[in-house]
């Protein structure tokens, strides 16, 4: 990783100073190389400008359009799934390659690039931080919030590339031998090894472990609040890795512990666009404001109804029409997509299409902005009822399940499912809850299931390209980029 260490080192601590709040004549004076860093270590008011910029790196621009943090992230792993389609023949692409199978296996692809590079520019980060921050100059209580943020975000990084470019992690098979991920716990210009599946979820809950110990107690405040990590952001993650480790006694736990002093949303709020880190469910999220509009490059520019980018226009997303046509007419969650395309507030000259998506609305059409969701309470929900179900502990699963869907529906009564069943039920509403969330490829390849388009009326199959995918097949493994391999004579390519 020799090449990506050195830029990622040097924009990102640029970076996070140029998106903080320190004064313009500050940052035009600090340098992009190691000493900036060591500027940044200088005092802690200088550490949590540098915290601050890392939040931002969350939701800022990239090399291309398309390229906006994690929120577009969250949308190439939904395309990867089932349950996005582009409807339109003769529609924009963008993005197609994901939908295809096609960006996560070609070595040279600029997204592919992008999104190894995001994660690890979020660890350097971070590790400027955790290795530095204890000798600033400032409160002891500071250096604390900043390092548990700091840990918390390279626990996450590290556990978002394992989930992609490692084999599944499986429980019957510990310790997970198969290759991860190189583990970044400090900046350097050598070449690192990938590290077992098995090594890498230990480090994850390692970081997460200790960020809970240095947050707790610290309560968080501000208009941006939500973007910044307190304990129950951290166990909110620390849920979703156990989840994916299948230690489900781990996962209920800490998913319960996640969502205490979040209620969900009420169904007015369910449907006011999916882009306000005020909604009193959203555990984490970046919040954006109109200064900081990534314009045709953000998350609601692909994702939106109402964005007026030639994307939107005229390849409007749509759900699954089976998935939709299984979702009860009471259930809120099924007026986020329209069947006719009739409600839609899209742009102008925009399309209509069946089975349209209105679940996200950006600021306006002339303007991309929104807050991106992270983690909801409702997917602690999600979590809690899986992990109990999967323990064989129905009325546990039950109940929880039960508190998530009778807010979304009234006249959803307590699930008598048991066994297969429930777990089924519980997953069907992981996928309508969480559409354009960035969970489908994940819990697919988590699950061990196969991708599976077949029958599916409104997918196009010369815009799909892929129909079926085995579980388990190499394709579920991403490929290194061609840039990692040319720089790091350590790295592994998966097979190809």
């Amino acid at each position: 990783m020799k090449i990506f260490r050195y830029k990622i080192l040097s924009f990102a601590v640029a970076g996070m100073l140029f998106s903080s709040s320190c004064k313009k004549e500050f940052l035009d004076t600090f340098p992009t190389t190691s000493v900036s860093a060591a500027d940044a270590l200088a005092t802690t008011q200088n550490a949590y400008a540098a915290l601050n910029g890392i939040h931002r790196v969350m939701y800022t621009q990239y090399d291309q359009q398309g390229e906006a943090g994690e929120g577009s992230n969250n949308i190439f792993r939904d395309l990867m799934g089932e349950d996005i389609v582009y409807p339109l023949a003769s529609g924009s692409t963008g993005l197609i390659g994901w939908m295809q199978w096609i960006n996560h296996r070609n070595v040279s692809a600029t997204d592919l690039r992008y999104v190894y590079r995001f994660y690890y520019r979020l660890i350097a980060n971070a590790n400027v931080l955790i290795n530095g921050v204890d000798n600033a100059v400032g409160p002891d209580a500071d250096k604390k919030i900043i390092k548990g943020q700091a840990l918390a975000y390279r626990g996450w990084a590290h556990f978002q590339l394992v989930q992609l470019w490692g084999k599944r992690y499986d429980a019957a098979a510990k310790p997970n031998v198969q290759l991860g991920v190189p583990i970044l716990l400090t900046n350097t210009l050598e070449g690192q090894p990938r590290a077992t599946v098995e090594d890498v979820y230990t480090q994850v809950n390692k970081d997460l472990d200790a960020a809970l110990t240095l947050l707790a107690g610290y309560v968080r405040s501000g208009s941006a609040a939500k973007s910044n990590f307190d304990v129950n952001v951290v166990k909110g993650i620390k849920a979703r890795v156990a989840l994916t480790m299948q230690d489900w006694n781990t996962a209920a736990t800490n998913a319960a512990a996640a969502r205490q002093g979040y209620t969900l949303m009420s169904n007015a709020e369910y449907q006011s666009g999916f882009n306000n880190i005020a909604n009193p469910e959203w555990i984490w999220g970046s919040r954006q404001i109109d200064d900081h509009n990534t314009f045709f490059y953000s998350y609601f520019a692909y994702i939106s109804a109402n964005f007026n980018s030639t994307v939107i226009r005229t390849q409007p997303r749509a759900v699954n029409a089976t998935l939709w046509e299984q979702i009860p007419p009471t259930d809120i969650r099924k007026s986020m997509w329209d069947k006719t395309g009739a409600t839609v507030p899209v742009p102008p000259g925009g399309a209509k299409v069946p089975y349209q998506n209105k679940k996200f609305l950006a600021k306006s059409d002339a303007i991309s902005v929104g807050d991106v969701p992270y983690i909801r309470a409702a997917e602690m929900y999600l979590i809690e009822a899986e992990a109990n179900a999967r323990l064989g502990l129905n009325g546990l699963a039950q109940a929880a399940l039960f508190t998530l869907v009778k807010n979304r529906n009234p006249l959803y009564t307590l699930s008598t499912n048991t066994g297969q069943n429930l777990i089924d039920e519980i997953m069907f509403n992981r996928r309508i809850e969480l559409w354009g969330e960035g969970f489908r490829f994940t819990d697919l390849k988590r699950t061990n299931s196969p991708l599976n388009r077949s029958g599916i009326p409104n997918h196009l199959p010369a815009l799909i390209n892929v129909t079926n995918i085995p579980a388990g097949d190499k394709l579920w493994e991403w490929l290194f980029p061609q840039d990692e391999l040319n720089a790091n004579p350590a790295i592994v390519q998966n097979p190809l």
